[in-house]
């Protein structure tokens, strides 16, 4: 009997001893160590363990989120954020959703009236917004495993802000009105004469073409755009309705629908006649979002984790569900990643999304529509 007992205080005092001796090694780590003491430098805060981020946000135990994600997502994030930390007893959620409100909530953040801890970044006014952005060098603590963030979601210049959403475009089509063989399987396949004259619609606003930019460079997008639009094709407006259009028998094909838009409508699709294909490169905004935590936030630390959390397999499994098929193609569980593996990307990334309202406004102009008062 005793021998069991001591046998048991031993194991128990060994496997503390491990821990102990594991929380310090990686604390003392040489790298580690060496890339603290360069982000300090660079006046961005640090933290060599994850231990430390929780014990800081137990001090706080609160959260304020403003972020792009709908509704349904809020209540089983929040529910599963609190179990893995209880001691965040109050979470508020917003929605900030379009350009004119990331606008708004930028002009409260310069006149230091804005409330909050994690914020929407507007990617169209980034460099702006990132300024009033505390200086976690989040990039860091990714690539030392201090926070558990796919190094690639993180902005890799300012090092403090993260996207954890993307959108896949792709050709959605109905089968009752083209034939799985006749849709095109390359991007040119749309130039055909047998496309010619409303065959297919697309948005008037670029947002499936646009994304070529990545692969193709700026002036072979341009040229595509400049012939689709000799195609004259069935402008359409909204990828929700038009999407609705091709299942409602009014198109064939649309092109540069996204896989979100399209798996809603085919889940509600008695039918059965709406169908998709993904054509290589595949048009993909790895970065469609962009968190930050506020300087002025109440409760940092809690908002850190919040991030993590967010970026973490079972955050992304969440956006998956409510988003719904939202969630980063960087995280392998996603249906971003399922869908795309194996295949070219033409990559949205940290590096384009800054200048993708340039190329929208580029593609629209060639598209070729008329000027106001003409």
């Amino acid at each position: 009997m005793r021998t069991t007992v001591l046998k048991k205080i031993v194991g128990l005092f060994t496997l503390l001893l491990l821990m102990l001796v594991t929380t310090y090694a990686d604390a003392a780590s040489p790298t580690l160590q060496t890339a603290k003491k360069e982000a300090e430098a660079k006046g961005y805060i640090f933290y060599a363990t994850h231990d430390e981020i929780v014990a800081m946000a137990k001090k706080e135990g609160k959260l304020r989120v403003d972020n792009r994600l709908s509704r349904p997502n809020f209540k089983p994030l929040i529910n599963a954020f609190q179990q893995k930390y209880p001691f965040v007893t109050d979470i508020q959620v917003e929605e900030l959703q379009g350009p004119e409100a990331y606008q708004r909530f930028l002009l409260e953040i310069k006149s230091g009236r804005a409330k909050g801890d994690v914020v929407l970044v507007g990617l169209d006014a980034a460099e702006e917004y990132m300024a009033y952005l505390v200086k976690y060098d989040i990039l860091g603590m990714a690539n030392h495993a201090v926070l558990k963030i796919h190094p690639q979601m993180v902005h890799p210049v300012k090092r403090n802000s993260i996207g954890v959403l993307s959108t896949v475009s792709l050709v959605v089509y109905n089968k009752k009105l083209i034939s799985d063989d006749k849709v095109p399987a390359k991007w040119e396949d749309f130039l055909k004469p047998e496309f010619k004259g409303k065959k297919f619609t697309t948005d008037i606003l670029p947002f499936g073409v646009a994304p070529l930019v990545p692969a193709w460079g700026l002036e072979r997008t341009l040229d595509f755009a400049r012939k689709i639009a000799t195609q004259q094709p069935a402008w359409g407006r909204g990828n929700t309705r038009i999407t609705a259009a091709v299942l409602a028998g009014e198109y064939p094909l649309y092109l540069g629908s996204t896989y979100t838009a399209v798996k809603r409508a085919m889940d509600k699709d008695p039918t059965g006649s709406l169908s998709y294909k993904i054509i290589e490169p595949v048009p993909t905004r790895i970065v469609d979002d962009a968190t930050g935590i506020l300087q002025t936030a109440d409760h940092p630390h809690v908002a850190l984790l919040w991030l993590e959390f967010l970026a973490s397999p079972e955050g992304q499994e969440i956006i998956d569900k409510y988003e719904p098929l939202r969630a980063s193609v960087l995280s392998p569980i996603s249906a971003a990643a399922q869908v795309t593996r194996g295949k070219k990307l033409s990559a949205v990334d940290w590096n384009h999304v800054d200048k993708f309202d340039g190329y929208m406004d580029n593609i629209f102009a060639a598209f070729g529509f008329p000027k106001a008062g003409k």
